[in-house]
């Protein structure tokens, strides 16, 4: 089903407004691109659908919220398309704000705190790399372009919590091979990068004494290139002696070898069309994009693992309905995240800057890095390396002392206790630990706290396999989700209650007395233990059911 909310709602865990029943649902997801609702419906919802407002739609990685835009009528149907709240992320405006030296985790926080309004997006990364950009009169939305192009990775859009990973999708073992087994599949050839021949071209225009490397796959015609590498990890001085005699023949050779091994792997890349595959199926092993696919196309002899870029999904069937794969048509919003002409500009535009601001934070490290110099003192003992903050090391304060069992970290002097100890046997053990990304299969925890304010006080969502969710526990209490769309609430409100899909209370709690709707009960009931009601048949002589009911007895 679909749920209809108000424009500014952002929790989406009852039905809302409305339970829309659509003719047609089909979400398309694209890597780094399109992602919308595209439904069809009866004109019976015509005063319902209204501009702006959310529609949150079931997707193979939970329920989704697309924002209601142009809405036509077509003879007995209404037909709309909704993207997703991602998007919103274009009316929010940033004027001017400079990220330097900053990893994509703090790129994204500091872009998103920096919009017009408030942002209602909640971002994080696990890219770390390091790039700087200067954001000038530009939407938050082309601001999260221009950070997937510079630092590189994927846009996963959960609602309104985005976040930019290297890596997505997961390996379930499928596997496809075209004209074989798959018949409903289509294949797109890009023959413009097939190179059999090449012609490399090295430092200062070096050539092979062979001139030409040639890869052991043909064609009918030919498919020869002239390309030129950059050989700048050969350096001059490896080849240097001790009086700074550069030996150029070892030089010249290397340059060769070096060129040969590019030369080779552009063939090894390039001796074969790029290739996007359509599927019009359903894989039900695919759980999103990125997924990792392993298809065999008989005619051209590849054995390729790629990724999925795109799909369709019919919300109304729960299946995918065409699926995209291969190695090009890599979309992000019509950028190519490769360095091009285009990026370098740019790179050599700001290289001036960049080198300015890196020399003056240097600058500021080294003078603090002397700074502490002055105020460090290793000690090497028998069975210990200590580094205090002062002499004699028994008036010290700050310490660190590394032995066989690891590395210890302390302010309350050598005879202290440490808060911070990273033993042999890799246990980490800190008082505080301030962490941007954690992925974890087990943590053990006395208290742990979730959130404030900021984020709604702190949410802890869980998922079945199917990625349903199944349990929430916020601000509002604990809510437990049943596959009939009924639940179970847990707060101070509502004490302990439980409800059905229309969110009538159907079980509750009130002091010390439990009230119920309805009862089934399978064998008996117990009453303040003075009596007991059972289930009851009476037989005659000839073993004849004469009377099949309940009967009451006393408890002994």
């Amino acid at each position: 089903m679909i749920k209809l909310f108000n424009a500014t709602d952002t929790l989406y865990s009852s039905n809302g407004d409305k339970v829309i029943i659509p003719t047609k649902a089909i979400i398309h997801k694209e890597d780094n691109g399109a992602f919308y609702l595209q439904m069809e419906c009866s004109l019976n919802y015509i005063e319902d659908l209204q501009p702006n407002k959310l529609l949150v739609a079931p997707t193979p990685q939970g329920e989704q919220a697309f924002r209601i835009q142009n809405i036509d009528k077509r003879n007995d149907k209404l037909v709309l398309k909704a993207q997703h709240v991602f998007f919103d992320s274009m009316n929010y405006v940033i004027q001017d704000s400079y990220v330097v030296d900053k990893t994509c985790n703090d790129a994204l926080d500091h872009l998103n705190n920096a919009t017009d309004n408030p942002s209602p997006f909640t971002t994080s990364s696990n890219v770390v790399m390091i790039a700087s950009y200067r954001c000038v009169r530009k939407s938050l939305y082309e601001a999260i372009q221009v950070i997937l192009e510079r630092w590189g990775g994927h846009l996963v859009r959960n609602n309104f919590s985005l976040s930019i990973n290297n890596l997505i999708g997961q390996d379930n073992g499928v596997e496809l091979r075209y004209g074989k087994n798959i018949k409903n599949i289509t294949a797109s050839y890009d023959w413009n990068s097939v190179c059999t021949k090449l012609l490399p071209v090295g430092k200062d225009g070096l050539l092979l004494d062979s001139i030409y490397i040639t890869s052991s796959t043909q064609y009918d015609i030919p498919y020869t290139k002239v390309v030129s590498f950059q050989q700048d990890n050969v350096e001059e001085d490896n080849f240097r002696d001790e009086d700074g005699n550069l030996d150029e023949e070892a030089y010249h050779n290397a340059l060769i070898n070096d060129l040969i091994s590019k030369g080779n792997s552009y063939l090894n890349n390039n001796a074969v069309p790029k290739v996007n595959y359509t599927l019009s199926a359903n894989l039900e092993k695919l759980s999103d994009i990125g997924d990792l696919i392993k298809v065999y196309d008989e005619r051209l002899g590849i054995e390729l693992l790629t990724n999925v870029i795109s799909f369709d999904y019919d919300c109304l069937l729960g299946q995918y309905i065409e699926v995209q794969f291969g190695n090009f048509q890599n979309s992000l919003s019509n950028l190519i995240s490769t360095v091009n002409s285009e990026s370098t500009q740019i790179a050599e535009e700001q290289a001036y800057k960049v080198q300015v601001t890196l020399s003056d934070e240097l600058k500021e490290a080294t003078d603090t890095i002397w700074g502490v110099l002055g105020n460090s003192y290793v000690i090497v003992e028998g069975d210990k390396i200590l580094v205090v903050d002062t002499l004699p090391k028994e008036n010290a304060t700050n310490v660190i002392m590394i032995n066989a069992g690891g590395i210890a970290f302390g302010n309350n002097g050598i005879n202290g206790t440490f808060s911070s100890v990273w033993d042999i046997n890799n246990t980490l053990n800190l008082e505080n630990i301030n962490v941007i990304g954690l992925s974890a299969d087990l943590i053990k925890s006395g208290t742990l706290k979730l959130g404030n304010q900021l984020n709604q006080n702190g949410i802890l969502e869980v998922y079945d396999d199917a990625n349903n969710l199944i349990a929430t526990m916020d601000k509002d209490g604990l809510r437990m989700n049943a596959l009939d769309g009924g639940y179970i609430k847990i707060n101070t409100t509502v004490g302990f209650s439980g409800y059905d899909k229309n969110d009538n209370r159907i079980y509750w709690v009130d002091g010390d007395s439990f009230h119920q709707r309805k009862s089934v009960v399978e064998e008996e009931i117990t009453l303040v233990n003075k009596m007991r009601i059972l289930p009851m048949t009476i037989y005659d002589a000839n073993q004849q059911v004469v009377n099949d009911g309940i009967g009451f007895v006393s408890v002994l």
